[in-house]
């Protein structure tokens, strides 16, 4: 038997391979199929079988495009209302790989149609568990992305409520040995509290994840529905996304157009270049959302899924690597144009004398664009404007206008983005993107 897991850092996403007597089973499968085609071939396998746990939020399956590629049965709860060819796979049913055997465990919590896949190895012991969002390394899924996506919806305390019944009257009653398989590690915001481990076992979990402790059900549900992080605009979109089946991967990147100008003025524009690069100069209005790993879900929170925009690259390389980050939060079909960096870039960006901030901070208006969780424990500066970078397009009228304008978070890659977006905005006054500057300030306050 074979148990491999691919692990997609961008999304904090584990995606898994189960391979017995040339036969494969994949579980949450990522939005490129190729990795799983390759793994198969290397192992002379046939895929004849996809599980998903549950409609994801965070990123795009391609469940249905292996079914429609190899003729893998897709499975998946009854429950989830699924609308391509598929078999329910819930509490009783059972999938048979030659002499090991996969065991559907409904665990709402999550989402009210989520479900857990338990091995049975070949000695019929109950070996591993693949637990999708339900269990991670250190933390239990957030119950609070199901209120208003799905064709299943309820409270986050409703959810919370069945988590803590999933996970004591069924997972916590699974042997200690049994290895535990989560579809997401830390980064992810599936979760708050995540391990930076990418597997663990039941009786890990019993020790350490504080989800797992001895509580009372009220105790639960408070400290489950609290201070969990933002949600990202996209996640309601790949729920249903999902639930439907997304369309062939290449054919959508294919459809990308990739010889037109910039026409349309009133679309955003995403310039996935360096800083350096896009201070020195950038069309006006753009939003500077450089490469890096969590490109995707910064661009799916800036950014809703029903606008259109173009998106800049350097070169042809790194075109085609942004297209695809677009496309695991099903994005693609969004980019009106993908184009290299064009002739006619004469914006700039203002350059801050750190000195003088420094110096006279209360001369320039500082806003803040980290999460809430990293504001709540503790600011930078004295009385900055806070406004979290998902929600600065939608609150930049509440940015005072009568000094320099200062943007920080806490590395410099968000505010980079921030300060574009407000500079599109804001012509009054400079506007100067502190940058990396930030971490020697912050030691200097530690």
């Amino acid at each position: 038997m074979i148990i491999h897991q691919f692990y997609d850092k961008g999304l904090a996403h584990a995606s898994y391979a189960i391979i017995r007597t040339g036969k494969m089973i994949v579980i949450d499968p990522s939005r490129d199929p190729q990795p799983y085609y390759d793994f198969a071939t290397l192992h002379e396998a046939d895929i004849v079988g996809v599980i998903e746990t549950h409609p994801h939020a965070d990123f795009v399956s391609s469940h249905l495009e292996i079914h429609q590629t190899t003729g893998a049965t897709i499975y998946v709860s009854k429950l989830t209302g699924a609308a391509y060819p598929h078999e329910g796979f819930d509490d009783g049913d059972m999938i048979e790989l030659d002499d090991i055997k996969l065991k559907a465990i409904n665990t709402p919590g999550h989402s009210p149609d989520s479900i857990c896949i338990l091995l049975q190895n070949e000695s019929g012991h109950d070996a591993a568990i693949f637990t999708g969002d339900t269990l991670f390394v250190g933390d239990v899924g957030r119950p609070d992305l199901r209120e208003d996506a799905g064709n299943i919806t309820a409270k986050k305390e409703e959810l919370a409520k069945q988590m803590y019944h999933s996970t004591r009257d069924k997972l916590m009653q699974l042997p200690k040995n049994v290895i535990v398989y989560p579809a997401h590690g830390p980064g992810s915001l599936c979760g708050k509290n995540m391990s930076a481990d990418l597997q663990s076992t039941i009786g890990r979990e019993l020790r350490e994840n504080y989800a797992l402790q001895l509580m009372s059900e009220l105790q639960f549900v408070k400290t489950l529905t609290t201070d969990q992080p933002f949600v990202p605009k996209y996640f309601g979109y790949d729920v249903e996304l999902n639930k439907s089946g997304a369309l062939p991967l290449q054919n959508t990147i294919n459809a990308i157009d990739k010889s037109a100008l910039i026409s349309d003025k009133s679309i955003l524009i995403i310039d996935t270049r360096p800083k350096a690069d896009f201070r020195k100069g950038h069309i006006k209005g753009a939003i500077n959302l450089q490469n890096g790993e969590k490109f995707e879900t910064w661009l799916g929170s800036i950014v809703g899924p029903d606008e259109k925009f173009y998106l800049i690259a350097n070169t042809d390389s790194d075109l085609n690597i942004m297209i695809k980050k677009a496309a695991k939060i099903g994005y693609e079909s969004n980019i009106k144009a993908a184009l290299l960096t064009p002739d006619n870039i004469t914006e700039k960006s203002a350059d801050l004398d750190l000195a003088d901030f420094q110096t006279n901070p209360d001369n320039y208006t500082i806003v803040d664009v980290r999460n809430w969780g990293e504001v709540n424990d503790g600011t930078m500066f004295i009385n900055p404007v806070i406004i979290p970078l998902p929600e600065l397009r939608e609150r930049i009228s509440e940015i005072p206008t009568n000094k320099p304008i200062v943007v920080h978070c806490a590395a410099g890659y968000r505010s980079a983005a921030a300060s574009s977006i407000i500079a599109a905005q804001i012509k009054s006054v400079p506007v100067y993107d502190l940058g990396e500057a930030i971490i020697d300030i912050a030691k200097i306050k530690v």
